[in-house]
């Protein structure tokens, strides 16, 4: 294959995780017994530009265009956006008549917080369900994919961008010369650019984070590899934040390169040390993960044949894209959990991809008592933890298989 930003030829496998169904394809009863599609799930690393990389096996309008992801369904992740933009805001002191478009705006959870501030504000959004959502509160919505063709259709109608913000979007992107061209030309000369996304890639390795591999993530970033792709369209990364949200997140502030509003900060440097020591510009590092995963799928097959040998009831919290690559990956079905429950009642009463587990909503749990809750989103232990805290008035307790199996009473 052909590395999708250098165009490299790319033979190195980083980790290859067999056959897997689409991670977010749940399916109603009706379809149980329908021949299920299932597609490699090997990822490759280009020696040249270091950019890790699924190839592509369906159509991004075959994932994406109605999804299961309600970005407004975690308590966490609306503090983390309201915390965003009132930073966003006082740091840069960004005035009301400034236009804010982002990109792939989900239920419109972002932008409704610069809304009710009086921001003028744009979603482009390629799920038309989620689309719909995000209009019924009133946040405009394209119902578009991005790319250069929508890019120049909003800039020669006068809508670039001042802010333009993409969430959790980069790591989905099958075309990422269209998708960054098409930033350069949505973007105001003095524009600001800031992008998230999780799965970042020195975390993924140092945190065994293999689950986060999956059809609809299609590469995964370190600032190195980042630097390379924006400078060819001239866009200059000035500043980075590491996060711990979604187990891992960069955030980059990003600017035209001629735009001298934005100074370089040191954050940029102290990162790319950092990745340069932990050995991500070396090509040993990305062999090595094959053996580490390895040893985490052995000690998670541990922890459910003890369980079992124990006679415990096992269920899930969540029906992650996530949780499906683990599940699948590691072979756990029906024969070790019961059933999994998630808060999303776009996502109940279906049953999970591959596996067939069932979804049911949180309240299952109270009549069941289950003696483990596998909490498979492990990004909001936390929050689902102390939403769930009920389990131990049975001596119930929390697991999270992801850095390592952790048994939390």
């Amino acid at each position: 294959m052909k590395c999708r930003f250098c165009g490299n030829t790319v033979n190195d496998i980083f980790l290859d995780l067999g056959m897997s169904p689409l991670a977010n394809s749940n399916l109603s009863s009706s379809e149980l017994n329908n021949v299920e599609s299932f597609y490699p799930l090997c990822s490759y690393f280009c020696q040249q530009c270091h950019l890790v990389q699924l190839d592509e096996f369906e159509h991004p309008e075959n994932i994406f265009s109605n999804y299961a992801y309600f970005s407004s369904f975690s308590d966490i992740w609306n503090n983390h956006i309201e915390s965003f933009v009132n930073s966003v805001i006082s740091r840069f002191n960004i005035s009301q008549e400034k236009q804010i478009i982002e990109i792939a705006s989900n239920d419109g959870y972002l932008l409704k917080h610069f809304k009710k501030k009086n921001y003028s504000v744009l979603g482009i959004e390629p799920a038309e369900n989620i689309a719909k959502d995000a209009e019924s509160i009133g946040i405009p919505t394209l119902n578009k994919f991005f790319g250069i063709p929508i890019a120049e259709e909003l800039s020669s109608s006068g809508k670039k961008a001042d802010v333009l913000i993409a969430f959790n979007v980069l790591p989905h992107v099958p075309n990422l010369n269209d998708f960054i061209q098409g930033l350069k030309i949505l973007l105001n000369p003095e524009g600001l650019l800031i992008v998230q996304f999780s799965a970042y890639l020195m975390d993924l390795i140092e945190q065994n984070e293999f689950d986060m591999i999956y059809h609809e993530h299609f590469s995964y970033f370190s600032l190195h590899t980042l630097q390379k792709i924006f400078s060819e369209y001239g866009l200059c990364i000035f500043d980075v934040e590491k996060l711990s949200v979604h187990g891992g997140s960069l955030r980059l502030f990003i600017k035209h390169k001629n735009n001298d509003d934005f100074e370089i900060t040191s954050s940029i440097n102290k990162l790319l040390d950092a990745e340069k020591q932990f050995g991500l510009l070396d090509s040993s590092i990305y062999k090595k993960f094959p053996e580490q995963i390895s040893s985490t799928k052995q000690n998670i097959w541990k922890f459910f044949i003890s369980a079992k040998q124990d006679n415990k009831k096992i269920v899930c919290y969540g029906a992650p894209a996530k949780g499906n690559t683990l599940l699948n990956f590691c072979g756990i079905g029906k024969d070790f959990i019961d059933y999994t429950v998630d808060k999303n009642p776009h996502k109940q009463n279906l049953f999970l991809p591959g596996t067939h587990i069932p979804i049911y909503s949180p309240e299952k749990i109270l009549s069941t008592k289950p003696d483990y809750l596998l909490i498979l989103p492990w990004n909001l232990k936390d929050e689902i933890m102390e939403q769930m805290n009920f389990i131990r008035d049975w001596n119930g307790k929390f697991v999270v298989l992801i850095p390592k199996v952790e048994i939390i009473d």
